[in-house]
């Protein structure tokens, strides 16, 4: 979709006009409604419609103006908008206008009061909303059913001068540049998996390469010569040859550390020996979102080209079923040298991390490791959708990422970690075991296994199982993919580490 900012405003398909809460006009509000002869004034008086936060109100474009429609979009109380709050109408406002058959709108913004916020900067932010909601994946419809939704193309934002339009738009290219990583993320997880697995996964990633990122493709040899006996157990019952994916940006000089990040890129998970049951096998394709949202977050920040050194690591594989596959009760050694004792095959994801993880630490010396799975059931069972779980090693780092959550509304909620929790894992024949002795705490006792393999270096792992995918649509998303955690590391990263 296209946006942009202007300070003329279009006269073509649908007009917008914010409405503060309480029926209160704005000034484009109030303009339209002089000229209009009180069209506005009488629509307001005569409907529910009251102005808060995402109302819309769908009005024929009165005698005098060229465009088809009139638009009334709820602002919520005069002076309390927030970035968010923006964010959320302009991605309202967007699911509204997929269902008209128009190919533009314009929003008219004069002064609207917001929190703290300029009128370039509320225009920057509604624009974001509005692009991130804008997603959607049809890319296998032959006959496609929502046909209203591609015909949206351009969305303008008209303001009072030249120089506000200038200033939008400058405030705007880091959230276009978010929204695109965004996508990218939300793309992967929506493939299907007969199409994307790890060569193919990996494959794309090297279009990375065009906006300056390192790409760096490590195979089945490879990873045997390093000893990744965890994560190549996952992928013994697959034809698919297991990839680790080494994604670098560097926008520092190259004695600075760097931030590292480490995604679970199961492409599909049947559960191995142990199968899922057949009720929730097709969600399987999305457990390679950590992967995806690693890569989502290489893409932003070269796009934005961020001051700040940042290594992606994506451990990509399949977990079959086949007469190869790995069994429970398999003895595995990882790059660490630790072994570990499989249980059960459908704890996949944390042999993975395991060796990934050691490997990060190991060739990078990285400031820090952030860690993202759709690891546990455990984690939505805890949490529902509203939440990612977060664990770390390291308070000032788990509180870094849990305000970044917070200014961007992807929420994490800290879980403990605790030596009696990690004897938990301990097992009777080699070093630990992937599963505890039970089914409790099981997204704590998953972490703890994971600690074991950073070797002391600032760490947080995220289980986003309960965010990944989403079956509603919501304010930034239709329903599927919902592309979390990209826009929370953003922030977390400009936010704590760029300097």
């Amino acid at each position: 979709m296209n946006i942009h900012f202007t300070e003329k405003a279009s006269s073509k398909g649908v007009l917008v006009v914010g409405i503060y809460e309480d029926k209160i006009l704005t000034e484009s509000a109030q303009g339209l409604d002089q000229k209009s002869e009180g069209l506005l004034t009488r629509a307001l008086k005569n409907g529910s419609f009251s102005g808060k936060k995402k109302e819309i109100l769908s009005l024929v474009a009165p005698h005098g103006l060229e465009n088809s429609t009139l638009l009334l979009m709820g602002l919520g109380k005069k002076g309390t908008l927030t970035a968010q709050d923006c964010e959320v109408i302009g991605g309202n406002l967007t699911s509204h206008l997929m269902t008209l058959s128009q190919s533009e709108a314009c929003v008219l913004l004069s002064e609207i009061e917001g929190r703290a916020l300029s009128l370039p900067e509320i225009a920057a932010h509604l624009a974001g909303g509005c692009l991130l909601r804008s997603f959607y994946f049809d890319k296998y419809r032959t006959q496609k059913q929502d046909e209203k939704k591609s015909i949206l193309k351009e969305i303008s934002f008209a303001l009072p001068s030249q120089a506000d339009a200038h200033k939008a738009t400058e405030f705007f290219k880091p959230l276009e540049s978010v929204s695109e990583g965004v996508f990218y993320t939300r793309a992967f997880v929506s493939e299907p998996p007969n199409v994307l697995y790890p060569e193919t996964f990996a494959e794309e990633l090297k279009s990375l390469t065009k906006l300056g990122v390192k790409v760096e493709i490590l195979g089945i040899e490879e990873m045997h010569k390093l000893g990744m006996g965890a994560l190549l157990g996952v992928a013994q019952g697959s034809v698919k040859e297991p990839k680790l994916v080494l994604l670098e940006w560097h926008g520092k000089d190259q004695t600075t550390k760097p931030l590292a990040f480490v995604g679970k890129g199961v492409t599909f998970d049947t559960g191995g020996i142990s199968l899922k049951t057949p009720d929730g096998m097709p969600d399987m394709k999305y457990d390679m979102t950590g992967a995806a949202t690693v890569a989502g977050l290489l893409k932003t920040l070269a796009l934005r080209k961020a001051r700040v050194n940042v290594v992606g690591v994506m451990g990509l594989v399949e977990n079959m079923p086949d007469g190869n596959a790995q069994r429970p009760s398999d003895v595995v050694k990882t790059m660490s040298g630790q072994t570990i004792e499989v249980l059960n095959t459908d704890a996949e994801g944390r042999l993975v991390l395991a060796d990934a993880l050691w490997y990060t630490q190991d060739r990078f010396k990285p400031e820090l490791m952030v860690d993202l799975a759709t690891l546990t059931g455990a984690i939505v069972i805890s949490l529902g959708n509203e939440y990612a779980g977060l664990f770390s090693n390291n308070d000032k780092l788990a509180e870094e990422l849990y305000q970044a959550g917070l200014d961007v509304n992807e929420k994490l909620w800290r879980f403990p970690l605790h030596e009696n929790y990690d004897k938990d894992i301990n097992s009777a024949i080699a070093d630990m075991n992937n599963t505890g002795s039970s089914r409790k705490a099981g997204s704590i006792t998953a972490s703890q296994l994971l600690a074991r393999f950073v070797n002391n270096v600032p760490w947080a792992h995220l289980d986003i199982a309960g965010v990944a995918w989403s079956t509603k649509d919501d304010d930034l998303y239709e329903k599927g993919a919902t592309g979390y955690g990209v826009r929370l590391l953003n922030k977390f990263i400009s936010t704590y580490y760029e300097k």
